[in-house]
Formats: C-alpha cells, sequence, structure tokens
C-alpha cells in the first residue's frame, strides 16, 4: 500500500490525492461526475457516445431536473482512454462485464480499486477478473436519465441522494477511505458491512420499480402511485425477499429503514398495509425513469435478465416460487422484441397471478 501512503503524505485538505475516472459516463456517471468535478477534484468521464463526449468537453455538464446546474468536466471516449487510474467507478451494463472488466485491468495502478455502482449483484464477476483486493461496491440510492448529449436529469430529490458502499476481501481500510471520501463529493456514503445485503435491497427496488416501471413504459410513480400496479408490486417484493432469503442474506436497510418490515407479510392485512405504504416510500424517487426502458426507446438490449432474471434464477436454485418476477421477464422481453409497447395497459398481463 506504499503507493496510496504517500498519496496520504500529499493531500491537501484532508483529501487524498488519485488518478480517478468514471466509465461509462451516462446518466448517472454524468451526474456523479459533475458534482465531484464541482467540488474541485479532477475525474475523467469516460464513454463509447462521441456526440455526449464532445458536448461535455464544449459544454460542460448541464445538470437538470431537481437541481440546475452546468459544471466544466474533462470527457474521453474509450479509446482516448490511456492513463492508469486509482479508482475506477464502473457504470456500465453489466451485460459487457466480462469484456469492459478485462479491458480496465489494464488501467488499474498496482492499489487501484474498480467499484462498481451497477445493478444486480456484480461484485463476483469483477473479482474473478480483476481480484477481490481490486473490488469494491456500491449501491446508488438515486436515479437520473440522460436526456441529451450533455445533458442529464437529476430524478431523485436533492435530500434523499446516498450510496452504501461495501469491498471485497484484501480491500485496505486506505482504499476504502479514498473511494468513501471521493464519492461523498457528492452525496453522504454509508459504509456497509452487509454489501450482499445492500445488493439484494437494491435488487428489490429494481425489481420491482424498473421491472414494472418498464412494463407499463413509465417512471416509478406509475408504479407506485397506480392501484393495480402496487398490487403486483407488493407481490413481487415479497418474492425477491423470500429468495435473498433462501440464499441465507439479511437485507440490509434502505436510507434506514427495513424494508423486510414495512414490506413484507404473510396474510392479507400485512399486504394490505405493505401496498398503502408503496407511494409514500417511493415519494422523493417518483420521477425515476428506469434504465431498462431508457435502454429499450435507445434501441438497446436492457438488463433484464441481470435484475428480475436474478430472482428467477436463484428462486428455481431454492425452490422458492416466483411467478411476478419470470412474467415481468418474459413481458419485457417481448417489449424488447417488438411484440409488445411499453404501456399501462400490460399490468392487465399480470391479473391471472393475483
Amino acid at each position: 500500500m506504499n503507493h496510496i501512503k504517500e498519496k496520504i503524505k500529499d493531500n491537501i485538505g484532508g483529501l487524498y490525492m488519485g488518478k480517478y475516472a468514471i466509465y461509462g459516463a451516462g446518466s448517472l456517471g454524468t451526474v456523479l461526475g459533475a458534482y465531484i468535478s464541482k467540488s474541485g477534484e479532477e475525474i475523467d468521464l469516460i464513454n463509447r457516445n462521441k456526440e455526449h463526449v464532445k458536448a461535455l468537453n464544449e459544454k460542460g455538464a448541464k445538470i437538470v431536473g431537481t437541481v440546475d446546474m452546468t459544471v466544466p468536466v474533462k470527457a474521453l471516449t474509450v479509446d482516448e482512454m490511456t492513463d492508469k487510474y486509482d479508482v475506477i467507478l464502473l457504470l456500465t451494463k453489466q451485460l459487457q462485464n466480462k469484456e469492459v472488466v478485462t479491458k480496465l485491468k489494464d488501467h488499474l495502478t498496482d492499489e487501484g480499486v474498480i467499484v462498481t455502482l451497477q445493478n444486480g449483484l456484480p461484485e463476483p464477476l469483477i473479482a474473478e477478473i480483476v481480484g477481490a483486493n481490486h473490488t469494491m461496491g456500491c449501491v446508488v440510492e438515486w436515479g437520473a436519465t440522460l436526456k441529451e448529449p450533455g445533458v442529464c436529469e437529476l430524478t431523485s430529490d436533492p435530500s434523499s441522494l446516498s450510496f452504501h458502499m461495501g469491498k471485497m476481501d484484501g480491500i485496505s481500510d486506505e482504499q476504502f477511505k479514498m473511494v468513501k471520501e471521493l464519492l461523498e463529493r457528492m452525496c453522504p456514503v454509508h459504509e456497509e458491512e452487509n454489501l450482499l445485503g445492500a445488493r439484494w435491497s437494491k435488487l428489490l427496488i429494481n425489481a420491482t420499480f424498473s421491472g414494472l416501471g418498464t412494463v407499463v413504459g413509465g417512471v416509478f410513480g406509475d408504479v407506485s402511485e397506480n392501484k393495480e400496479a402496487r398490487k403486483i408490486a407488493v407481490r413481487c417484493m415479497k418474492e425477491v425477499i423470500d429468495v435473498g432469503t433462501s440464499t441465507g442474506v439479511t437485507f440490509a436497510p434502505v436510507q434506514g429503514k427495513n424494508i423486510t418490515k414495512l414490506f413484507y407479510y404473510k396474510g392479507a392485512l400485512k399486504r394490505a398495509f405493505a401496498t398503502f405504504l408503496i407511494p409514500i416510500a417511493m415519494k422523493k424517487h417518483r420521477n425515476i425513469e428506469p434504465s431498462m426502458l431508457q435502454d429499450i426507446k435507445n434501441g438497446k438490449k436492457c438488463e433484464i435478465d441481470a435484475i428480475n432474471g436474478v430472482v428467477v434464477e436463484f428462486g428455481e436454485k431454492n425452490g422458492v416460487a416466483t411467478p411476478i418476477n419470470k412474467r415481468i421477464v418474459e413481458v419485457i422481453k417481448k417489449i424488447e422484441n417488438g411484440e409488445l409497447k411499453p404501456e399501462g395497459s400490460n399490468i392487465k398481463l399480470f391479473s391471472d397471478l393475483l
């Protein structure tokens, strides 16, 4: 750890002096990069979209929605990436992780770390490629949408922004602190000893609100504030909790709330109460547009297999029924293939499962 200890000696104002990058600086990455750059820290925003990179360099990162700011940033295309980094914040889709992480391995310093801010359960594959001592995980508790090249919308209330961060075996305290201080340039970072539990808690949110939001072609609020959609949502949440529990995981709190206590049920009365709570719990995140829906709108394959598909996969392994999640996967794949449109009437496709 001599490399990082030297950085501690050279730090200014108590912050580490490292070389940082965001790989996959789309919606979330651009917002994060803007906040970090605004704080005075240098970070490279790397993206395959040449128009987006050009706009960022020429006009800065414009963040709209629940905030309004334009921040000068340094952006690169993937082909322009030549440096080695102490921290690479990974925000690409999981579908390309094997190829992407193998490439990024050559861009890490000796003690450098890849911090995955992706959905699903990405850490094991990343650790397999770069080593557990170069792998950290971070759960993002906010949402954003890419509106046009160089312009992103922050869709969560600024008061609700947070990260939950954990590490694989072999990550040093110095590495952990360096990443934590970097992310705190944007919002609070909660140190998560139960990283797997935090991942499953985020998976519960994504499977339910990203999954059903994509099905109905809307934002989280189109699920949480719709009476019929909420009936499906609460059953989806129960399935994820049942599956996660079957793997031995303990679900981590989400922004201080025990989601299993709030939303798990065994009888009709508790189910009705959990259903009632959904719009209240999602109020500050109601405007989030699912990244899966954004991908489909842009003609790309989405991450359904890494989200609801993971729930189904673990359910089959452990003998837990997941009919709602299976149906979400089926419907979204039909939307991907052009057999269905993402629209509100799709919620009727779940009626037989109630």
